[in-house]
Formats: C-alpha cells, sequence, structure tokens
C-alpha cells in the first residue's frame, strides 16, 4: 500500500520517494497539458481507444481522461489500463480528489468500487478500467494488451529510477500500437535516451507550470 503524508496544501506525497503526486500548482491543469495535449487527445478518441499509464497514484489522469471522452461526445467506450505498485486506499483516492469538483461525479464512483488490489472495473457503459498492481517490471511485459497512448508518471527519476530503466522502456513500446504516442512530464535525458532506443521518435516540448520541458513521442513504424 501507499505511504502517504498530506501537505499544509493538501496535496499526497509518497513518504516512500518523498514526491508530491501531482503537481502544487494545479494537479488536474497539469495532467490536462502533459498527458491529454501531450497524447493529442481528445482529438484522437475513437471507439476502443486504449490508454495506458505508468503509475495510477490518485486516479486523477484516469478521471481527467474519462471527462475528457465525455466532453468529446464519441460514441462506444474507451480503456484504461494502470500499472501500480503502491495503491491508495478509497479514503486516501477520495481525499486527494477533493479539491477538483469538476471530477467529483467520476471521483465518487471510483471510490465506491475500488479495490486497493486491482482488477478490472467497469465504472460505466463508455469505460473499462484496469488496475494491475505489483512491480511494472513484472507485470507489463506478462500483459498481452497495447495502448494507442500512454502516459509515463512514475515519481521522478532521480527517486524512483526503477520505473523509468531502458528495459521498462522497451516493454512500453512492444505494448504499443504502430504510431501510438506517449506524454511524461519528464525530460530527463536517461529517459528520453531511453524512449529513442526503443523505438519512439522523441521529442522535448513546453512543459507545465514551471517545469521547461516534457517529453512526447511517436512510436516508428
Amino acid at each position: 500500500m501507499a505511504d502517504v503524508t498530506w501537505g499544509k496544501n493538501g496535496v499526497p506525497v509518497s513518504d516512500r520517494f518523498d514526491d508530491p503526486y501531482f503537481s502544487l500548482e494545479n494537479g488536474l491543469d497539469e495532467t490536462r497539458h502533459v498527458f491529454l495535449q501531450g497524447n493529442n487527445l481528445p482529438d484522437r478518441f475513437r471507439d476502443g481507444f486504449h490508454v495506458a499509464e505508468l503509475g495510477f497514484g490518485t486516479g486523477l489522469n484516469f478521471l481527467a481522461t474519462w471527462s475528457a471522452w465525455r466532453d468529446a461526445d464519441v460514441p462506444g467506450r474507451f480503456r484504461f489500463t494502470s500499472f501500480e505498485a503502491y495503491p491508495m486506499s478509497a479514503a486516501e483516492i477520495g481525499r486527494a480528489l477533493a479539491p477538483f469538483e469538476q471530477l467529483a461525479d467520476g471521483a465518487a464512483t471510483l471510490t465506491r468500487l475500488w479495490r486497493p488490489g486491482g482488477g478490472r472495473f467497469e465504472l460505466s457503459d463508455d469505460v473499462v478500467l484496469e488496475v494491475i498492481t505489483g512491480d511494472a517490471r513484472v507485470t507489463l511485459p506478462d500483459w498481452a494488451g497495447r495502448a494507442d497512448a500512454w502516459y509515463l508518471d512514475g515519481f521522478s527519476p532521480a527517486k524512483n529510477p526503477e520505473l523509468w530503466s531502458a528495459d521498462l522502456m522497451r516493454e512500453v513500446a512492444i505494448h504499443t500500437v504502430e504510431c501510438g504516442t506517449f506524454a511524461t512530464y519528464t525530460a530527463a535525458g536517461f529517459v528520453r535516451r531511453s524512449l529513442s532506443d526503443a523505438g519512439f521518435s522523441v521529442e522535448r516540448v513546453k512543459g507545465f507550470g514551471r517545469k521547461r520541458h516534457m517529453s512526447v513521442g511517436v512510436l516508428q513504424g
């Protein structure tokens, strides 16, 4: 389970990695800038679109994506698969998401159905959430899926290097459809090199808030 401390601003911080779960400035705006805009969403949404993520955390990225899907009024449903080693409890998720009133309905559904052990969550007719618990270095290679878009959202590469290893970035590429994409808040050189070596064309672009740069990319055919 996650080891969480709550900052004075209400942002949850991982004791294990000494890193906040989302931006101290505005976590929802960060998610929209880094992961949605970074993967050119919602413009690419279609029935069956599949997002995968390293690091479920509070579920903020998932709920922001679900909200964007509904705002885009796309017919059908999308899938969201997230890999999480240290899941939060339902109470911790609810507390972390409470400031984001725009996501209140989705957050209520998520916390009501949440199981820290992960699994498949049928939250609505338009989305299927799957949370795979355990070390992604073990669980991702065994995953049978391939994603249209990846959210690489582990804790800081300096503090959680295992989730940014070259081997794991190679697995991300293996589990990406042709011309699929990734986005991440980090522009660390070794992460960008690993993703490039794995087959992505990698670009450094403007980051969110005080972060000068982030990284995005497309898997080459």
